[in-house]
């Protein structure tokens, strides 16, 4: 069976007002258009919904029982349209972030702040994993983008390089004779080496790097944790590989020096990557929005 939604308007309000005149008058209606639209409705329904009198009608039996469903759904459907009224004026909303620990931490932090700040109905789920984790959960639906380390050669996705990310080489006081001077590959490769492990993007370019110039690093320990490698290098443990804004406050206490290195250091960049072919939600679509006027910002 399958009934206009109309019908059911206008039954609902005849049974409530007990009156077509009335009916009509609240649905901008002919009283003749209200009383065809009940006909049609007990036609298509089979049943008898009201007792037609000169100036009153009055619901049967059956015709309360369907009020109290047809109540109930329409509640429904009026509370679905406000949720996408709020939804439209991002008054609600729900995102599905995706990014490792150390964007997270040390790069994200102030655009989410902002963004939750102007926009605080929506909700943000942030699902930290590694750049090669992140982009199989984009693939599969369960995240809607996701701030990941460049390259990504990807079919279906879209790529919008975000921000430049500076990694540095960072060793404690007790290497001082290290301090003012630069430092060859081979001079480092002596020295006991932290260094992410081999499945984080930022090793991987590291290691891309290094091969191509002919150089071949063995690291004496390998973490998980970028916080870990300042951690362990502030303690005298060995030169560490590392983000620069996770080593700022260790640097900035003189825990930590950073090393002068001899010829260029490669330069990583994070992009923000959705799905081609599926459009971002209107909350989605102005996080990002957001994040890349801030990037323009950064570059005036």
């Amino acid at each position: 069976m399958n009934v206009n939604y109309e019908l059911y308007r206008v039954f609902q309000q005849v049974a409530r007002l007990k009156s077509f005149s009335k009916a009509a008058l609240r649905l901008n209606l002919t009283q003749s258009a209200v009383s065809q639209s009940i006909k049609n409705l007990e036609n298509q329904l089979g049943v008898q919904l009201f007792f037609r009198r000169t100036r009153q009608v009055t619901i049967t039996g059956e015709g309360k029982l369907l009020l109290a469903h047809v109540d109930q759904a329409l509640n429904y459907l009026r509370t679905g349209e406000q949720k996408l009224e709020e939804i439209k004026n991002l008054k609600a909303g729900e995102i599905h972030l995706g990014a490792s620990d150390t964007v997270s931490r040390y790069f994200l932090l102030p655009y989410l702040k902002r963004f939750l700040g102007r926009y605080p109905g929506i909700k943000l789920r942030l699902i930290n994993r590694t750049s090669a984790q992140l982009l199989d959960m984009l693939k599969e639906g369960a995240i809607d983008c996701a701030i990941v380390s460049l390259p990504v050669a990807e079919d279906g996705l879209r790529v919008q390089p975000f921000l430049e990310v500076r990694d540095i080489w960072v060793v404690s006081p007790r290497y001082r004779e290290l301090r003012g001077r630069k430092v060859g590959w081979h001079e480092i490769s002596e020295y006991p080496l932290l260094l992410l492990e081999k499945r984080s993007s930022t090793r991987k370019v590291l290691d891309h790097f290094l091969a191509q110039q002919g150089i071949s690093l063995s690291p004496g320990i390998e973490l998980e944790s970028v916080d870990l490698l300042v951690q362990f290098a502030a303690q005298g443990l060995g030169i560490a590989h590392v983000v620069k804004e996770s080593a700022r406050e260790a640097l900035r206490r003189k825990e930590l020096f950073e090393l002068h290195i001899s010829g260029d250091l490669p330069r990583r960049e994070l992009g923000i990557v959705y799905l081609r072919q599926v459009p971002l939600s209107l909350a989605a679509s102005r996080l990002v929005e957001l994040l890349l006027a801030n990037k323009m910002e950064k570059k005036q």
